[in-house]
């Protein structure tokens, strides 16, 4: 059963929150557009448990909302500064913090693989040792997807490394794995989507800077921008309705997974996907791209995304954002969608238009895709109609 979410209360809590955002200098409560109605809407005609989404017009937060339960079957309602998951919309986040370290001398786009794991030099494969951190991040590098299974780490070796404690001793196990193994095709020449490549780029962003991913991705990301919700893994605590739980969808039942080490992905894939934080939070992120792609100053210089707008090897895909050409961005968008089955999340970016949207969902499975472009195409001819 969808419950239905009252829209009196769901005001009291966008109050606070758009409260705590003007005193974060983000926007003014009066800047802020209430979602409720649109999102109510479409979160029960697809059977969302938790349906959240965020506007930016003019690089500035403009309109936000948050619409129903935080576990399906409960009354416990989903609120304002609830935590998303943002499966690979994670990615985007991977290459800026990238980008950051390469800005800052500490890693070059162009050093090969060898020099960043000299140890693997006699057993990697041959292929491999000429890949470089812009291969990884255009899913380029001939990397094996690491999903349907996770191949090539899979069975027991997977559940090996999940009983690793540290993430990073997991990546480093992954790394090893895989890049001691062919490639799923030459380097360069074809476009593989990979979560894996973006484990591989990950580890080397932990060896030169001597510190965890989720460390730095806090320190050097969030942190700067204002950002307190983003965790990692699934949201919440194991046996309390204190978050959005991710739910299956089976037929026409909606199943509540129990947050845990089983309700995401593997920590390993933690620069791939595993990232949550709320709509808030997030739209932080994406004014910060808006800014660096049109040239403004912001904590990602200009040249941490200028990948985007010649991307490697003549590709539609870089620095974690896929390129695409829309009338109603003007030109060349970016977008990514994320997924670990269980939970979905959209983002569409039009930097000529200084505008994003950004969607997300406590469901995975069939429907979700559609129900989340159906808020983007809302949004969009909502906030862009009459630009």
């Amino acid at each position: 059963m969808i419950l239905r979410t009252c829209p009196s209360v769901m005001n009291s809590w966008l109050a606070v929150l758009l409260f705590s955002l003007t005193g974060s200098g983000l926007a003014s409560r009066a800047e802020v557009i209430d979602l409720t109605p649109e999102l109510a809407a479409v979160r029960e005609e697809f059977e969302f448990p938790a349906l959240g989404a965020a506007v930016i017009v003019e690089g500035r937060l403009h309109a936000l909302g948050v619409v129903g339960v935080r576990k399906e079957g409960s009354e416990v309602k989903a609120e304002p500064n609830d935590a998303f998951h943002l499966g690979s919309c994670t990615k985007a986040m991977t290459g800026s913090l990238i980008g950051l370290l390469v800005e800052q001398g500490r890693l070059k786009w162009d050093t090969p693989l060898t020099e960043y794991f000299p140890e693997l030099k006699d057993t990697m494969h041959p292929d491999y040792r000429e890949v470089t951190l812009v291969h990884l991040l255009s899913h380029r590098a001939g990397v094996p997807s690491m999903t349907n299974g996770f191949a090539p780490v899979k069975g027991g070796q997977l559940r090996r490394i999940r009983a690793m404690e540290s993430p990073a001793d997991q990546r480093k196990r992954v790394v090893e794995i895989v890049l001691t193994r062919p490639p799923v095709n030459k380097p360069g020449e074809k476009q593989e989507y990979s979560n894996a490549g973006f484990t591989i780029a990950g580890v080397i962003a932990e060896r030169v800077m001597g510190e965890d991913f989720e460390s730095l991705l806090t320190r050097m990301l969030f942190e700067p921008l204002g950002i307190r919700t983003a965790g990692f893994g699934a949201m919440g605590t194991p046996g309390r309705i204190d978050a959005p739980w991710p739910h299956r969808k089976d037929g026409d039942k909606i199943i509540p997974i129990q947050p845990g080490p089983l309700g995401d992905n593997p920590p390993f894939l933690t620069p791939g996907g595993r990232v949550h934080c709320s709509m808030a939070d997030w739209a932080k992120y994406i004014q910060c791209v808006l800014a660096a792609a049109r040239g403004e100053k912001g904590l990602l210089p200009p040249s941490c995304v200028r990948q985007l707008k010649e991307p490697p090897f003549g590709g539609d895909y870089a620095l974690g954002w896929g390129l695409h050409e829309r009338g109603w961005g003007s030109g060349t968008v970016l977008s990514h969608s994320g997924t670990n089955t269980m939970n979905y999340s959209v983002v569409w970016v039009a930097p000529r238009k200084n505008f994003a949207v950004l969607v997300a969902a406590n469901r995975g499975g069939d429907g979700a895709a559609e129900g989340l472009d159906k808020v983007c195409g809302m949004m969009i001819k909502k906030f862009l109609a009459d630009q």
